[in-house]
């Protein structure tokens, strides 16, 4: 019965703590494996722990007989944290929200030991390339005054929205994405893809955004000048729900820069890193980012490490 519970104890479980047997990390680093034979031999056995943990008692009690520091074990144990959570994440988190994710799960890891073992290890995120702009606001199409005006920290949800088109390249060619952006919680709350780059790609977004959201009149609906913006069925889009339409300055990327952001996010994060061979291979794996990664789960300094989907959430619970 003892040996039975050893053997539950020690098996890996997804969830667990990196500091525990979860996930294989024990199996990486002989140090973190005797620390645990020693903090648990009131509990288990040695003879057990090293038969489960596949280490040698002879190692171990060599082991026992050095003058390891403890802090030299926490080290090897933080390494392993940040490592692991590192490739959790997808190699997406800096310092900062690396530290964030570590804490809440409860880990008591400084943000100078994070720093300093990514240093050391040459622990780096994804790397980030430069923008392309697409836009085409050389037309004579009807355009909002810019009444955003770079205003973008708006006091609650849908007091604001951004919006931008951005492309993806696949083996079968060009794929384009629409999308609505809440300068509250910085979540997506729309989004349209095609192969097409037209006025009704940009409609739809707009209207998965309002089905979404269910905004109220006076929101201000902001885009640069592109010409799927400035066709009369996205306006008359904006006017039946008694929107505020704003567009940037012509050629100024900075009046839409929170949309700009996330594209960079999501090629940095994700498009860069894949070689798709068909639209649909694209189109799913930036929906299941969207829905079940950015608006979901990554956490962000600007919002307290909290995810977009929980500001929403976290406003609503105060506010009722």
């Amino acid at each position: 019965m003892r040996r039975d519970k050893a053997k539950h104890c020690f098996a890996p479980t997804q969830g667990e703590s990196y500091a525990r047997v979860g996930d294989g990390v024990l199996r990486e680093k002989q140090l973190v494996r005797y620390a645990f034979i020693k903090d648990n031999q009131q509990i288990f056995s040695v003879t057990t722990m090293c038969r489960v943990l596949s280490v040698k008692p002879s190692s171990y009690y060599d082991w026992l007989s050095r003058d390891i520091s403890e802090q030299q074990v926490h080290r090897n144990q933080c390494e392993l944290l940040v490592k692991a959570a590192h490739s959790e994440m997808k190699e997406r988190y800096g310092v900062d929200r690396l530290h964030a994710h570590l804490s809440k799960q409860g880990h008591n890891i400084s943000l100078y030991m994070v720093r300093s073992i990514k240093e050391e290890h040459g622990i780096k995120c994804r790397r980030h390339k430069r923008f392309k702009v697409t836009t085409d606001s050389n037309h004579n199409k009807l355009v909002y005054d810019n009444v955003l005006d770079q205003r973008f920290d708006a006091k609650r949800p849908n007091e604001a929205w951004v919006s931008d088109i951005t492309y993806i390249w696949t083996a079968e060619g060009w794929l384009y994405l629409a999308g609505v952006k809440d300068l509250y919680t910085k979540e997506l709350v729309g989004y349209a893809i095609n192969k097409r780059m037209t006025a009704d790609l940009v409609c739809r977004a707009l209207n998965m955004a309002i089905k979404n959201k269910r905004p109220t009149q006076g929101l201000i609906v902001h885009s640069d000048r592109g010409s799927q913006y400035c066709s009369h069925a996205y306006h008359k889009i904006i006017e039946q729900h008694k929107f505020t339409g704003s567009m940037s300055g012509k050629g100024n990327c900075y009046d839409n820069a929170p949309i700009e952001s996330f594209w960079g996010v999501l090629k940095n994060e994700l498009v860069y890193h894949q070689d798709y061979k068909t639209r649909f291979a694209a189109t799913s794996d930036i929906i299941g980012y969207i829905e079940l990664y950015y608006n979901q789960t990554r956490i962000q300094k600007g919002l307290g490490y909290r995810p977009p989907r929980q500001v929403w959430f976290d406003y609503y619970r105060q506010a009722a």
